[in-house]
């Protein structure tokens, strides 16, 4: 009997909330086992409300994507492909590692280097003006 009884209580309507306690937590009120296969107003309506639910949670799927491509959309107009070719002219950013005593008056980025070999959109080899080639190549973001 313990099943019915709680079907009982949680399809009983609270006169302080005048609503169910199973509507309260899921949003629906409780349809028996039976009224699933007689075909009833109560059971429509249910069955009803399940599909504005599921519409509601589609919507809001389209609606995160679509807002996902206009972020995408956005970023992509701003980003501009930077390409370098052999014997550019760049500098390079200062590790942040090297403290300067001038503090935000010390500068960003070091000397012109020349471009010895760029690499197709990963990294250059570069040479500072005397024709000594740097020990390592750079990526490019640490360039300009």
């Amino acid at each position: 009997m313990l099943p019915f009884a709680l079907h009982d209580y949680q399809a009983y309507v609270r006169t302080s909330t005048g609503a169910t306690s199973f509507s309260l937590v899921y949003e629906m009120e409780v349809v028996l086992p039976f009224e699933v296969d007689i075909p009833s107003l109560r059971a429509q309506a249910h069955f009803d409300q399940l599909n504005v639910i599921e519409g509601k949670r589609l919507a809001a799927m389209s609606h995160g994507r679509l807002y996902q491509s206009n972020v995408k959309n956005a970023f992509d107009r701003r980003v501009c492909l930077r390409k370098f070719s052999e014997g550019d002219l760049v500098l390079k950013k200062l590790s942040q590692v090297q403290k300067d005593h001038r503090g935000i008056w010390a500068p960003n980025y070091e000397a012109p280097f020349v471009v010895k070999k760029a690499f197709s959109g990963i990294g250059l080899l570069l040479m500072n003006m005397d024709d000594e080639e740097l020990p390592s190549p750079m990526n490019y973001d640490i360039v300009k």
